[in-house]
């Protein structure tokens, strides 16, 4: 794709540009009938969503990604997973809520996010990088980070929501 990708770090402040690239993931993903990963209501609609994002900006390092200026997808790094994901034994870069706005989707968002956390785990001197993902809709969205150069590793649930950890070394 020829469209121009810059990747800055955010901040608390970005908190509203993610909420709206989140609820806007939502959108897409319910037009494709995709109603289990993150539900049918907006993330910025969701008090408990904005605290978890609000807390997890200032506890990872939060990546956006725009084009012309406008902020089109994000990522946050952890160097560990959520709650519900056992650490790794050596150090790593935990990716967390990665999201496309749904009007960029398709457009290379989420590789460059992806490119970009590879980088940035090394430069923090791990080579590990670890994902988790919705592991339902017949697992469209674990082949995609395969597509990224990922491997599975276990599978998980929360609830009745299942997931699917990946790693990539870098």
């Amino acid at each position: 794709m020829d469209t121009m990708i810059r990747i800055r770090r955010g901040g608390p402040a970005d908190v509203p540009a993610m909420l709206a690239i989140f609820d806007s993931a939502v959108v897409w993903l319910n037009a494709r009938g995709i109603t289990a990963q993150w539900g049918t209501e907006p993330f910025s609609a969701r008090p408990k969503t904005v605290e978890a994002i609000e807390a997890l900006v200032t506890e990872g390092t939060p990546w956006i990604a725009e084009i012309d200026g406008v902020p089109v997808g994000t990522l946050t790094l952890t160097p560990h997973p959520g709650a519900y994901v056992a650490p790794a034994d050596e150090p790593e870069q935990y990716v967390r809520y990665l999201a496309t706005d749904g009007r960029r989707h398709g457009h290379g968002v989420g590789a460059a996010l992806l490119a970009h956390a590879a980088d940035e785990t090394r430069r923090a001197g791990a080579s590990l990088l670890r994902v988790d993902c919705f592991a339902g809709s017949e697992g469209r969205l674990v082949r995609y980070y395969e597509r990224q150069g990922f491997t599975r590793t276990e599978a998980f649930t929360v609830g009745d929501w299942p997931g699917q950890v990946l790693e990539r070394r870098v």
